[in-house]
């Protein structure tokens, strides 16, 4: 009897073992389909937003073209970018668009400081940041805001570069 009760309390041991492997495998196979998941169904809605925003932010130029505005141009900037592995440097020319001929005339009178704010902040930037279209969209906005945070009106619409060339030494 004592035998008896051994084996079945063996038995129900190696059927607990097998409740564990069991539950183990299961929690693996749903942790792969859910990365599986992500991987395959999130990433690709991901994509077809950045899509989306891409072409919001085309309409939302062809637009601004349309609605032109008065044109300031600020001038030719020779900076060094900030790349480790080699001398870089940017040469760039800049336009502005504004809204009327006030901003304009403000933008004549803050001229050093309008060139400043600019020079300061292409020299922060590296060749990598500049390479993509993303960069150099961030890099206008960026003018944009520190040109407006210097006129006490804003007014900056848009910013054009009608000339950009990275150059190594």
């Amino acid at each position: 009897m004592a035998e008896e009760n051994k084996e079945q309390e063996e038995q129900k041991g190696g059927g607990k073992k097998k409740l564990i492997i069991f539950l183990l495998l299961f929690i693996i196979l749903a942790a792969g389909g859910g990365a599986a998941y992500k991987f395959l169904v999130l990433d690709k809605q991901a994509e077809e937003e950045k899509k989306e925003k891409k072409a919001e932010k085309i309409v939302e130029e062809i637009k601004n073209v349309e609605e032109l505005g008065i044109q300031f141009d600020v001038g030719t900037f020779i900076v060094n970018l900030t790349d480790k592995d080699a001398d870089r440097y940017l040469k760039i020319s800049i336009v502005l668009e504004v809204q009327d001929e006030k901003i304009k005339a403000e933008l004549e009178k803050r001229l050093p400081q309008i060139k400043d704010a600019i020079t300061t902040l292409l020299f922060t930037k590296s060749s990598s940041e500049l390479k993509n279209s993303e960069g150099i969209e961030q890099l206008k906005e960026e003018i944009i805001k520190r040109i407006n945070a210097i006129l006490p009106i804003g007014g900056v619409k848009n910013v054009y570069f009608t000339d950009f060339v990275i150059q190594t030494a």
